[in-house]
């Protein structure tokens, strides 16, 4: 059985918090009292309002988890790359991860790139200019 705050049927219906409450404790809402707040029933939200109760569906999120791997890149150059990329995000989006791997032996820098699309687009076209270079 679903239920539902105070403040989410407030919300729901459009009205202040208090004239829930007063609904509840007037006895026009039913209401399970847990600790020192209310609950109310789906049911008995629908009941009252007459209408079905149709919560809105969570907001979508897409993430991108990515590798970048540039061969025939020196530590200076790595440097150079992971100080632009890393400078030109900086104050910006949140939730946004990037690390740099660079193998000496091998010549090559991995950048890891975990966050949402917009963000790791913006990303790879920084590090895509840089390469060009």
């Amino acid at each position: 059985m679903e239920h539902f705050t105070v403040e989410q049927v407030a919300a729901r219906l459009g009205l202040h918090v208090k004239t829930v409450r007063n609904y509840v404790r007037d006895g026009r809402l039913p209401a399970v009292r847990i600790g020192k707040r209310y609950r109310i029933a789906k049911e008995d939200l629908e009941a009252f309002t007459g209408l079905p109760v149709s919560m809105p569906a969570p907001a979508r999120r897409a993430e991108v988890s990515s590798i970048v791997q540039i061969d025939g890149i020196a530590r200076s150059d790595m440097d150079r790359v992971s100080t632009m990329v890393l400078g030109a995000l900086s104050g910006g989006p949140r939730g946004l991860r990037v690390e740099f791997v660079h193998d000496e032996e091998r010549s090559h820098l991995k950048i890891i790139i975990l966050g949402g699309l917009e963000e790791t687009a913006q990303v790879l076209r920084i590090v895509d200019a840089l390469v060009r270079d």
